[in-house]
């Protein structure tokens, strides 16, 4: 990279802009934790994640000391008080005085050394490290004057440790494993922070060095991209990821003047989030996402970046998604500061463009609508893909059906993350397992993980998708299993037909049904579903003499599903003799006729 490099960070500094900013609450919540303890976290937090397998405990006290943090820095700004400098002094210094920025999870130095605890002189630069690294450079950015005439001396040492902590460790090693492919949010999220840091703190020509080599990782990251703009993590994946990267860019233009407004791969990407919005809000799920994502989100990013590539559905979406969303605090202090000064929305709320037709070729990711611009009625997904993919559960062939934008049949999501989770048991959990998707069972056989197990034959169009998931199954009995989801618009019902041919021989295959809501056998071949939130009364119906169906619940315990689903959710198997070498399976899904009037 020849360009110069432009230092410094995109916010203004300026005393009486910051005083006439809209703190959005946030000042009188920290009014109320100042003169408490800030959060503390230990080395038996720490060392939990290795003896047990528990994550939550260690990384709930660094969060809420982050979130304080920012919380004192908006204070400190918009009042212009010494008092809250010394609040943010004091948030700052307990962060260089951190053993360690990284996440336990993610500390492969004090595994590979035997330890539970951090190794201070074995930093890792993971996603942890990268954040505390950038929410120190927008504090020395915004408030560096006013520290160093509160705590001169501070300064000095924030750019100490996030020198030995993060830009060191960055430029010295190629080896680390999120700049490996496959690539994942991973390398957008940790380039974007290193930016930011480097940005604020490094002077030519170090920063130039920091600058170019981020670019690169950048360009990888974006190559990796597919042309349609899919993420195979989904959607709540693509706040940490694709934004991320958005992000980046972002500065990348600050620093060198280079315009990314008009790259393909950048204008696929911001149409990605408003095509998973099923209604109010649900989004499909995918892997590890979650059909309620969290909504304090940086909005604004995905607006802008609309704004500038021209697509006003995801200009739309972002506008009406952030009049129902909270300010996003967690994710980065710089992430709340330039929410707080975003002055692009428009006058008046548009509603979500809710596209009536979806298809994402490289993933395999396909929705069908009733109508557009509206959540009412049904709305179909199914997914493809294979079953390598980051943060992956084995779900080829899912199906998805929301009643008025509420997941009906749905995929379950994640439960709260463990040492498990990434871990070579993974697939030991219930939520990864296909035979909680509502996918197929081959006489007992299910999906199992692999790049090698993946649809195929994919195709799709405005009304009609359909996969082959043969290649989905370890077993040489299955030749062929075709599933084709069909929306009939005219009479508002969907259709999921599965016709397949295996060896013959005894036994039979299952069909599985993962419902929410409250769920009835009501007669042969029929179940209905109260759905949550509301929505109107669903239909299941099939061909009760060619099928044996069983309802399973399952309780839920863990707040991750517990928060999404209620207290559980129910499994409906639809088992079919296939000892002749072939079986088919037809199941409509429509809104019951007395809710439907």
């Amino acid at each position: 990279m020849t360009t110069a490099v432009r230092g410094g960070l995109p916010l203004p500094t300026d005393r009486t802009f910051w005083a006439a900013v809209d703190d959005r609450g946030l000042v009188s919540r920290a009014q109320a934790e100042r003169g408490t303890s800030w959060p503390q976290p230990l080395a038996s937090q720490y060392a939990r994640y290795r003896r047990d397998g528990d994550r939550v405990e260690y990384e709930a006290q660094v969060f809420g000391r982050e979130d304080r943090l920012t919380r004192a820095v908006v204070a400190a700004l918009v009042t212009d008080d010494r008092a809250w400098v010394d609040e943010v002094a004091d948030g700052a210094t307990l962060l260089c005085e951190q053993s360690s920025w990284c996440w336990p999870a993610h500390d492969v130095a004090a595994a590979a050394l035997g330890a539970v605890v951090p190794v201070v002189t074995e930093p890792v630069l993971d996603l942890g490290a990268g954040e505390v690294a950038a929410r120190l450079a927008w504090i020395d950015h915004v408030l560096g004057d006013r520290l160093d005439d509160r705590v001169p001396g501070l300064r000095r040492r924030i750019r100490h440790e996030v020198r030995t902590r993060v830009l060191d460790p960055f430029m010295a090693r190629d080896d680390w494993g999120w700049l490996v492919p496959p690539l994942s949010n991973w390398t957008a999220w940790i380039h974007a922070n290193v930016l930011t840091a480097a940005l604020a703190f490094l002077e030519p020509p170090e920063r130039d060095a920091v600058v170019a080599r981020v670019a690169r990782g950048l360009g990888d990251y974006l190559a990796s991209l597919p042309g349609d703009g899919a993420i195979d993590e989904g959607y709540s994946y693509w706040w940490q990821g694709a934004c991320r990267a958005l992000e980046a860019l972002t500065l990348l233009e600050h620093a060198t003047g280079e315009d990314a407004s008009t790259w393909p791969v950048v204008r696929a990407m911001v149409d990605y989030p408003h095509t998973m919005h099923l209604g109010g809000r649900w989004y499909l799920g995918v892997g590890d996402g979650t059909a309620t994502p969290p909504t304090d989100v940086p909005w604004h990013v995905l607006h802008a970046w609309a704004l500038r590539t021209g697509s006003s559905a995801a200009a739309d979406h972002a506008a009406a998604e952030h009049a129902r969303a909270a300010l996003p605090v967690r994710g980065g202090i710089g992430r709340t500061l330039e929410a707080l000064v975003y002055d692009a929305w428009p006058s008046s709320t548009p509603g979500s463009p809710l596209p009536a037709h979806v298809w994402f070729p490289s993933t395999q990711v396909g929705l069908a609508r009733e109508t557009a611009g509206s959540a009412h009625g049904l709305t179909v997904t199914l997914k493809g893909g294979h079953n390598a993919e980051s943060h992956n559960h084995n779900d080829l062939g899912a199906v998805v059906v929301a009643v008025d934008g509420v997941p009906v049949v749905v995929d379950p999501g994640r439960p709260t993350y463990t040492a498990q989770t990434f871990g070579p048991d993974r697939y030991d959990l219930w939520t990864m397992q296909s035979s909680w998707h509502s996918v197929p069972e081959v006489r007992g056989i299910p999906q199992h993980d692999g790049r090698q197990v993946r649809a195929t034959d994919a195709s799709a169009d405005r009304d009609r998708m359909q996969l082959d998931l043969a290649a989905a199954y370890p077993t040489d009995d299955l030749t062929r299993w075709t599933r084709t989801v069909t929306l009939d618009r005219g009479t508002s019902r969907v259709h999921v037909a599965d016709d397949w041919d295996v060896a013959p021989g005894p036994g039979g295959s299952v069909v599985h049904w993962v419902l929410a809501g409250t769920v009835e056998a009501t007669a042969p071949g029929l179940a209905t579903i109260h759905p949550l939130d509301g929505a109107r009364p669903t239909r299941l119906t099939w061909d009760p003499a060619t099928v044996t169906s069983t309802l399973t619940v399952r309780p839920l315990d863990d707040p991750m599903l517990s928060d999404v689903w209620g207290d559980h959710l129910t499994r409906l198997d639809l088992a079919v003799d296939d000892s002749a070498g072939h079986g088919s399976l037809v199941v409509t899904v429509e809104i019951a006729a007395e809710a439907a009037r």
